[in-house]
């Protein structure tokens, strides 16, 4: 559910202001415009989002100030009682500077509506492209962008502490996490987190298989992977992760599993447990998605699958522990159907073998373009998909 919004009292407020609406990874990298944008302006900076994992992601975090949630940006205004809420609430905050972070027009006219002059904002879409610029470097970049009603009061920043995005785990998460782990005899055992699922995957009215999801890896794959991760660490508990909706695809995978030591934790997961959960793991294994990136962010060692989004632009960042990312290649192209399961492991064995204390700052650097998979691993993706009516 989302939280009616609240007019503040009138006035212009020197608080920036940040529009972004993403996914759980695309506010996890937000992090570090949003306090590169507190270090330059000196005040909290309040953000206009949508999403289910924006309030509890962000409320709790540095520098993060106030959260004008609407449900969707993309319902026509008119029949929006929340987009007419957040404009009568914006208009009664008064303009400050402002960035805007997404590229459709709607975004620009709700903060028009609002009563923000062209003269306070800042627009992604006007900020040049750089070859193979990882997304935070970009918002970083952005952070800095002149404003012409501001810009003289606004301090410098050093960007390069924020390379990686400033997510913090809460105090009383973690002991949420300590009763959740002792409620489930898991308390003192080594965790390793799997996360099969993505919102691609979650669309059960399109089967998962489907040739338009390029974040899907097979079901067969993802257990032998967890069997083999389970038999080099004996005294581990594999835990396969999600949404509630991503719950089925995970008993699909436990289905053919052989470890005991593996359990379905999707429908157990609210988003304050899963972040303490990661920074108590010894590891994770995931396709490209947004738990992938609070993982890195939080220091988790880390194994990530790439379909056809670029580990350059994308790759989940980490300050203080190995982040390896796998892109497999076909006739096709980038393929995630790929990888196969040696390269997998091999990765996992590199993590272990690291430990948590291996630098990445920047991960992309380090990451491992897969080869080709084998011969009937490769067919088996490939014959699976082009059978399937996308």
């Amino acid at each position: 559910m989302f939280n009616r919004l609240s007019p503040h009292a009138h006035g212009p407020v020197a608080r920036p202001l940040v529009v972004r609406f993403g996914s759980m990874g695309d506010m996890v990298i937000a992090l570090s415009l949003i306090h590169a944008l507190h270090r330059r302006c000196g005040e909290l900076v309040d953000v206009v989002s949508s999403g289910p994992w924006t309030r509890p992601l962000l409320e709790s975090q540095p520098g993060v100030g106030n959260l004008y949630l609407i449900r969707s940006r993309k319902t026509p205004y008119a029949v929006s009682p929340q987009q007419q809420q957040l404009v009568r609430t914006l208009n009664a905050r008064g303009a400050s500077p402002t960035w805007i972070c997404d590229s459709d027009d709607k975004c620009r006219w709700l903060i028009a509506r609002a009563g923000i002059p062209q003269s306070h904002i800042a627009d992604v879409r006007s900020l040049p492209a750089q070859p193979r610029e990882h997304a935070v470097d970009r918002w970083l970049r952005f952070a800095q962008a002149s404003l012409a009603s501001h810009d003289v009061s606004m301090r410098a920043i050093d960007a390069r502490a924020l390379r990686v995005p400033p997510l913090r785990v809460a105090e009383q998460w973690r002991r949420d996490l300590d009763a959740w782990l002792r409620a489930g005899s898991l308390a003192g055992r080594p965790l390793v987190l799997v996360q099969a699922g993505n919102r691609r995957t979650t669309k059960w009215w399109r089967p998962r298989q489907r040739q338009s999801n390029s974040k899907y890896w097979l079901e067969e794959r993802w257990a032998r992977v967890i069997d083999r991760v389970a038999q080099s660490e004996p005294e581990a508990e594999v835990l396969l992760m999600g949404v509630p909706s991503e719950s089925r695809l995970n008993e699909a995978i436990l289905g053919l599993t052989t470890t005991r030591r593996a359990r379905n934790v999707a429908r157990d997961l609210p988003l304050h447990r899963l972040l303490a959960l990661q920074e108590r793991a010894i590891g994770m294994i995931s396709v490209d998605t947004g738990p992938a990136h609070s993982a890195g962010a939080l220091g988790c060692p880390l194994v990530v699958l790439f379909g056809t989004a670029d580990p350059d632009h994308y790759a989940p960042r980490s300050s203080r522990a190995a982040v390896v990312c796998l892109r497999g290649h076909d006739h096709h192209g980038a393929s995630m159907l790929a990888i196969c399961v040696d390269q997998v492991i091999d990765a996992w064995s590199t993590l272990r073998s690291n430990g948590r204390h291996a630098s990445t700052t920047n991960a992309a650097s380090r990451r491992s373009i897969a080869p080709r998979a084998t011969h009937e691993e490769s067919s088996a993706g490939r014959k699976l998909h082009d059978r399937l009516d996308c």
